[in-house]
């Protein structure tokens, strides 16, 4: 952005499309810019998104927690069974905020790892039956599960929110016929940060107001720029 040729009232435009959740093309056109150029904004958006959504406070409370995949071509199972997708796990407080991360596999110690640091103890932990879960038994969490494969929901025990977020994330994502995968957990912070900032005119003010404090900072400092992949995630359900 510190090198960006585009006017501040361009910039603002561009951040107004991104807003609306309009495609780089259809921006760059209805802006009158170069389609690489809004792509390349809406990239820089997405990272300071991503930054700035990983200095979020811990959740505490009822915290429903859910793995999920992305991407793929054919609908597979959990674990092995989910062939060419990306899992993802998420956690949701309820009544507030979600967070949702990109993870290498759904084992226990990967999913306690993010719950440790991102959930303060004491805290309500409601989960489905994958046996990953069990490491949460003897945690300083009160842990909860619900069987899908009897009920959706038994009272408060379900986890309907964080479903909830990945059929939003999922549907948003669906728009773009296919996700840059190297970039794809950006798009996946874009999606936590609509959810939690639900407000089409808080976005915007948001993102103006971060915009405006990284261009200060990066007119102190060297750009750093990030090639895009030519490589397509497409983001299947």
């Amino acid at each position: 952005m510190r090198k960006s040729r585009l006017e501040w009232a361009v910039q603002k435009r561009l951040i107004e499309h991104f807003v609306s959740g309009s495609t780089a093309r259809t921006a760059a056109s209805l802006v009158g810019v170069n389609k690489s150029t809004a792509a390349f904004y809406f990239q820089r958006l997405r990272e300071i998104i991503a930054q700035e959504s990983e200095d979020a406070s811990p959740l505490f409370g009822e915290i429903e927690v859910e793995e999920s995949y992305f991407g793929g071509h054919r609908k597979g199972k959990r674990g092995h069974g989910a062939a060419g997708k990306v899992p993802v796990f998420g956690l949701l407080k309820r009544g507030g905020k979600v967070y949702a991360k990109v993870i290498p596999n759904v084992k226990g110690p990967t999913l306690k790892a993010i719950i440790d640091e991102k959930v303060v103890p004491d805290s309500i932990v409601y989960s489905d039956t994958l046996s990953s879960y069990n490491v949460l038994d003897v945690s300083s969490f009160k842990h909860y599960r619900i069987n899908h494969s009897k009920l959706f929901s038994e009272q408060k025990n379900h986890i309907n929110g964080i479903e909830n977020f990945w059929n939003q994330a999922k549907r948003h994502m669906r728009r773009f016929n296919g996700v840059p995968a190297a970039h794809f957990h950006l798009f996946l912070k874009e999606c936590e940060w609509r959810f939690n900032t639900p407000q089409p005119k808080q976005q915007q003010a948001q993102l103006i107001q971060w915009v405006t404090q990284y261009l200060k900072y990066l007119s102190r400092t060297a750009p750093k720029f990030i090639a895009i992949s030519p490589q397509v995630f497409s983001p299947g359900i």
